[in-house]
């Protein structure tokens, strides 16, 4: 169970760092395309803003469950490093589980509501459907809560994992 943990998550960390990687470089060159474009060529490229915009949401939520994954998230930590050892856990073990609950109701649930409502919906230069751009809440919530579970393994058995980091 311990060994498939690890390889979920390194496989997860991995993946994540490597697609959020890619869709920062993807805008990189996409701004600077829409700067040459203007600056230039005084005719600016009208799909990169909206590609970008797209991509941005993406590296967003990918971030998100990356931070998760690797327990990189923000936190304040001032309560939690001032209790006992057995309380400090069992404090963590609650917020993950709150974050997981909020990942699936709110970021799952509520964001493959979004990108079913909207699948019908085009934007406006590049005219993909709006219920792809939005289909990344619910993967990465999907992501966030193996994420949570990963983390809550951790909480309660008081054992570490490697790829994370753990109270």
């Amino acid at each position: 169970m311990k060994q498939c943990l690890i390889t979920l998550r390194k496989g997860m960390n991995t993946f994540l760092s490597v697609v959020a990687a890619v869709l920062l470089s993807f805008m990189t060159l996409l701004v600077l395309y829409q700067v040459f474009t203007r600056y230039v060529l005084n005719n600016p490229a009208a799909f990169t803003e909206e590609l970008v915009r797209y991509c941005l949401m993406w590296t967003g939520f990918v971030g998100a469950a990356y931070a998760f994954s690797t327990r990189q998230h923000m936190a304040l930590v001032l309560v939690l490093e001032k209790l006992p050892d057995k309380s400090k856990r069992m404090l963590q073990a609650f917020i993950d589980l709150l974050i997981l609950l909020f990942a699936l109701f709110v970021i799952t649930i509520g964001g493959a509501k979004l990108a079913l409502s909207a699948i019908h919906v085009y934007s406006a230069l590049i005219g993909i459907s709006r219920g792809l751009v939005y289909s990344v809440a619910p993967i990465c919530g999907v992501l966030i809560i193996l994420a949570q579970c990963i983390n809550l393994y951790e909480d309660i058995t008081g054992t570490k994992l490697e790829g994370g980091t753990t109270v």
